[in-house]
This record gives structure tokens, sequence and C-alpha cells, in this order.
């Protein structure tokens, strides 16, 4: 059946055992069997050594508005270091004021995922930071206009050569990107409520915190938010059980289909992270829903078919806000100043889209 191919929580909720009396050991043991510890360093990345100077060139590069076609919008307008990543946004607002189609997923612990994008549709951050730079309803350029901006600026270029050495010409738009990947890396959050207790600390959750750790495993949410990010690892449909209503699962987005043009990928959606899943509101791919409560309400009904209690529900909230870690502490920084030769903004709607 096509159930059992996306959704391992079926198989979970067959075979489950109670572990409503389990000790502290017991479940630690099933925890850590489940999920990892988010590092206390960046990971290293597929072909993209990091360095200093590529990490100086990709922090610079995240807030830098100069790569929108508008200059006003960055990577940090819509994954603010700020919020956990995320804006506090249903969906985006983009170049001209457009609304994106979709919620910013947050940057926090995204070098985790198997894919970025909630369709998955780039695999990993160097790719993904490509994308909202030429998109029309976000930052609106091409690949064409951020290198001559950057090579207007002086600053820019001796950062790329340092970032680089080894590139003829290191001014690039895939340099541009694998600059940015390398900085995106470094915003982890390690050290959260049930990552303290998996290492042996047993008063880092509450008791209501493990009594949520139970039900998440024993109800079958594991089967879509386990390893390391509690999810971002596969791909599920949204309603494995029962659609949620139109208003949170909008019939115009059918998800991964979009990138497989596939029957069986329409609706189905990677699977969000749940690292601070607390700071990043609103939820959901549609950004419709703005509290834990409901979000978990509806993941029973869709997803598991069952209808959690009211309690149910604030127990395995209350794991949720357990997931809350050590938050990175990024500083602004200085960009240089444009040249007389930097190209000026592009403020009205369509012009230098790169669609």
């Amino acid at each position: 059946m096509q159930i059992f191919k996306y959704c391992g929580v079926c198989l979970l909720l067959l075979v489950s055992v109670s572990f409503a009396s389990a000790s502290d050991a017991e479940l630690r043991t099933m925890a850590k069997g489940m999920f990892q510890p988010v590092p206390t360093v960046a990971p290293a990345l597929p072909g993209n050594v990091a360095s200093d100077a590529k990490l100086t060139l990709g922090h610079m590069l995240y807030f830098e508005p100069r790569l929108s076609a508008s200059q006003l919008i960055s990577c940090q307008t819509c994954h603010n270091v700020g919020l956990a990543g995320g804006d506090l946004q249903e969906t985006s607002t983009g170049h001209g004021w457009q609304k994106g189609p979709r919620n910013a997923p947050t940057t926090y612990n995204a070098v985790f995922n198997s894919a970025q994008f909630w369709d998955g549709r780039a695999k990993d951050l160097a790719e993904q930071a490509k994308g909202p730079v030429q998109a029309s309803v976000e930052m609106n350029n091409t690949p064409e206009s951020v290198v001559i901006l950057l090579t207007s600026i002086p600053e820019y270029v001796e950062l790329f050569k340092h970032a680089f050495p080894t590139d003829k010409n290191p001014v690039t738009f895939d340099n541009m990107a694998k600059a940015i990947e390398v900085f995106e890396a470094t915003l982890i959050t390690p050290n959260d409520g049930l990552d303290r207790f998996m290492a042996g600390d047993d008063k880092a959750l509450t008791a209501d915190q493990k009594a949520g750790l139970d039900l998440f495993v024993n109800n079958g949410c594991v089967g879509c938010h386990d390893g390391l990010n509690l999810g971002g690892t596969d791909y599920f449909p949204f309603g494995v059980v029962e659609q949620p209503g139109a208003e949170v699962l909008p019939v115009g987005d059918k998800g991964r289909f979009k990138v497989t043009n596939t029957a069986s990928d329409e609706y189905v959606f990677r699977s969000p992270p749940l690292r601070n899943i607390a700071l990043t509101a609103p939820y959901f791919h549609s950004g419709k829903v703005w509290t834990l409560k409901q979000a978990v309400a509806i993941m029973g009904t869709s997803q598991l078919g069952m209808e959690l209690s009211g309690h149910e529900v604030e127990l395995i909230v209350s794991l949720l806000e357990g997931l809350t870690g050590d938050q990175p502490q990024v500083m602004h920084p200085l960009l240089p100043a444009s040249t007389s030769v930097t190209p000026q903004p592009v403020l009205r709607v369509g012009l230098g889209s790169a669609h």
C-alpha cells in the first residue's frame, strides 16, 4: 500500500510498546536509538571545504541586501538570526511586496536536512542559496547581475580572492552560494533539553516533557520526526490518514509533485525538523497555524488517524518546547560601500527577474 511507502508511523503503531512507566534510563535508551544530538561544531561540507576567509565572506553575503534587485532583501530578511532563522510570516514578503507561496523554513540546523526547501528541490545549502536570489517573488535577481554588483565593490573582490585562492576568477555566482553555505552551516543549536537528557542529565527534561517524549514515540510521531534534526530527512504526504482542510493544505500547492511530476508525490512534503520549533511559528508549509497545540492536534488526526486528548497534546507540546537549543550569537557585519559603478536598485516588479 502507498501509505507504507511513505509513513513508518503505521508500523510503529502496530509494534509500539508502552513506556508509560519507563525509568529515565529506559526512556534515555529509547531516545538514543531514534535521535542524535546536535553537534557543537559545524559539520564538514562535501565539496566545500570551510575556511575563515570563506566564513567571513559568507557571513557578509547572508546579510547583503544588494544581492537582491531592489537592494532591500537579503537572506537575513526571511531567515532572521534573531528569530531562530525564521521571519514570523505565513509566507515571506519579497520583491515589490509580493508574497511567496510557502512559509520560510528556518536556516538553523538546516545543514542537517537531507535536502532543502519544503519539496526538497535543492540538494544542499549552496544550491538552496541560489534559489531565492533568482526567484521573481523573492530577490528577483540574476546570476549575471549578482556578479556585476559584487565585482563593482573592491572589498568584495578581495574577500572572494581570499576565500577562493585557487580560482582564476573567484567572483562567481557559485562561489557566492558556497560562501553562504559555509556560514549557514555554523547556525546550529546544541544542548537542548532532549540532547542533555540523552547525555545523562535526568533533570534536563521535566516530568511532563518525559511523558511527552513517551507519547511522541509511541503514538508514531517519530516515524516522520527522527534523527538528528527530528525531521528533515524524508518526504511524507500531508494527510496520511486524513487530509486537513484547504485552509491548512492549499489545494493548489501539490508539494514534491512539482519537482518529480510523479502522481504519488502529490501533497508530499519533506518533514519539517522540530529543533527550536517553539521559536519558529507559524507552522506547516502554508504557515496557517500559529500555535503548537493546534499543529500537534492536526498531526494527530491527519498523520496518525487519532484524536489526541487535550492533555496528550499539552504533553507533546511540552516536549517540543524542550527542543530549543543554544542560539548562535551572530553580529550584523559591516558591509562595504557601493561605488560609482555599482548598479542602482531596481524597485519595480518584473524588472531584473530571472523568470
